[in-house]
């Protein structure tokens, strides 16, 4: 498999077009998933009325099936459809999730008490929705990362940098979603906000068929004989995947309403993933390879803490922001509570150039730290952003929390993304052997789902009691974020100090990667295997 950058290809900025082309379809379904997904939590406990508790658990369901998806996903690109016809497929699926979610139905209604009466053929219409979006991205999210790895050759020492400006996409649609959509949905329906999110996918899905000429066969099925032949169902196995896929969204429909049924399957799928690289790392690999692949899983498994951490940012610290944080003497009562959301993308958009600048001056001095370090530090930064949150609700009394210490929370939550997320996925595609670089893609996203899940466990230790999802009791609901906050700030200090402790040995374990060229070479032989 080729993995250099040919002589035809054209360049913008030093990097491929290609990168660009993907930069702007990540960035236009990164604005359909998070436009979605900042209103999710306030739709729930808002309009159908749900309980935290419930409202949690489901957006935690949501997320974690969105993000175990790509493991299969992964897999079927590797092994049959190719990355770039997995991602199509999937951003079709997209579009047709998000038209959905732009139907509401009736409002719940509380008509005695603690009796909820809710539009049930609504709810099965937005469960079903969900289920298309879940589908659409396993086989989109993963493989459309894959795809900028095989852009740059083994070594490049811009593969950094481009993953980097790849992440500024996801974040620029981000940004603009987290505000255009809370605020059409929450001042002026659901269903607008909704509405737009699905208008992104849209763009986004143009803007990838159209730009794949600038991918000069990157992406494409490394076995084109094997996607033609027969499945037993007749069909070649190209066909035979979107058809069980399809039907596989029913399945995933029942799956987002039942918890304890997701919560199964992640352990299930967690155990089983851990026991194939153990297995292909003996069985498969020579001793660099399978010390690499090793240091990868140790990457990954501290990956769950930080994603646990941050992805409060959906559930306990939206409705924070809605509940606790104190919008009513200032120009940002104007700002509905989901807009907050933007802040950590527009800190990414300012900020990423500025890590990525840190990391090339400090790579010129021999200093840039190893990954193991840059997680580290990403772990304490989420840690000190929920201090911040409890130093603020100690500062403010009996009222409402200053809207400063959410602002600061961001900050460093943003700081220790910068240090982990696209490093993480660069060394995915640099730790992973050739032929299994998708399937450790998605492992990389099966543990950030197995994160969604417990972030939402977690953020159940601040549910508290609403009347029409509007908070009674003030100083106790901020006492319950504040006792929230406290344990994970703790958490994330101690478990970025072991990381820290153990990183000499993780970077043994790399056998210098980052200035391996024979990624080209590995590649060939296992083919040869």
């Amino acid at each position: 498999m080729e993995t250099s950058i040919t002589p035809k290809q054209k360049e913008l900025f030093g990097h491929p077009i290609g990168l660009y082309v993907l930069f702007l379809t990540e960035m236009w379904e990164r604005f359909s998933f998070y436009g979605m997904k900042a209103l999710l939590i306030l739709y729930l406990v808002k309009y159908h009325l749900f309980s935290d508790t419930s409202g949690n658990l489901l957006v935690g369901s949501y997320a974690a099936l969105v993000y175990a998806m790509p493991v299969i996903g992964g897999f079927l690109a590797d092994r049959y459809l190719g990355f770039r016809k997995a991602v199509t497929f999937g951003g079709v699926l997209l579009v047709l999730g998000h038209i959905g979610m732009a139907y509401e139905g009736e409002a719940a209604k509380e008509i005695s008490t603690g009796v909820i009466e809710r539009d049930e053929n609504a709810l099965q219409i937005f469960y079903f929705s969900l289920a298309l979006i879940i589908m659409g991205v396993g086989f989109l999210k993963a493989n459309i990362s894959s795809i900028v790895g095989e852009l740059y050759k083994r070594g490049d020492a811009r593969r950094d940098s481009g993953f980097t400006i790849f992440y500024m996409g996801i974040n620029l649609g981000s940004a603009l979603a987290t505000f255009i959509c809370a605020w059409l949905g929450e001042k002026y329906g659901w269903n607008y906000g909704f509405g737009a999110a699905g208008i992104g996918m849209i763009l986004g899905l143009i803007t990838f068929i159209y730009g794949k000429k600038y991918f000069y066969g990157k992406g494409e099925a490394k076995n084109k004989a094997l996607l033609k032949e027969r499945s037993f169902l007749g069909l070649n196995n190209e066909y035979t995947i979107y058809l069980l896929a399809v039907l596989s969204i029913f399945i995933v429909w029942q799956m987002v309403q039942r918890h304890s049924i997701v919560e199964a399957i992640l352990m299930i799928s967690g155990a089983v993933s851990l026991i194939y690289i153990f297995w292909y790392a003996l069985i498969k690999c020579d001793k660099i390879q399978r010390d690499r692949l090793f240091a990868l899983t140790i990457l990954i498994l501290f990956s769950v803490i930080f994603w646990s951490l941050f992805e409060q940012a959906y559930t306990s610290l939206n409705l924070y922001a809605d509940r606790i944080l104190d919008r009513d003497t200032s120009i940002f009562g104007l700002i509905p509570a989901g807009a907050f959301l933007s802040l950590n993308a527009i800190f990414i958009i300012l900020f990423a150039p500025v890590f990525a600048w840190l990391w090339i001056k400090l790579e010129k001095r021999n200093r840039n730290p190893n990954a193991a370090i840059k997680f580290a530090l990403a772990i304490i930064l989420v840690g000190l952003g929920f201090g911040a949150l409890v130093i603020g609700a100690e500062l403010s009394g009996a009222g409402k929390v200053a809207i400063i210490w959410l602002v600061l929370a961001y900050l460093l939550h943003t700081w220790g993304e910068l240090c982990l997320s696209p490093v993480g996925l660069s060394y995915v595609t640099k730790l992973s052997p050739g032929k299994i670089v998708g399937f450790m893609m998605g492992v990389w996203f099966l543990a950030t789902a197995g994160s969604e899940y417990i972030a939402s466990l977690l953020a159940n230790i601040a549910s508290i009691d609403t009347s029409g999802g509007v908070t009674t009791d003030l100083i106790d609901a901020k006492a319950s974020y504040t006792d929230l906050f406290e344990k994970l700030f703790y958490v994330g200090l101690i478990f970025g100090v072991i990381l820290l402790v153990i990183s000499p040995l993780v970077k043994k374990m790399m056998h210098n990667v980052d200035t391996d060229e024979s990624g080209e070479d590995e590649v060939i032989m296992e083919e040869k295997h």
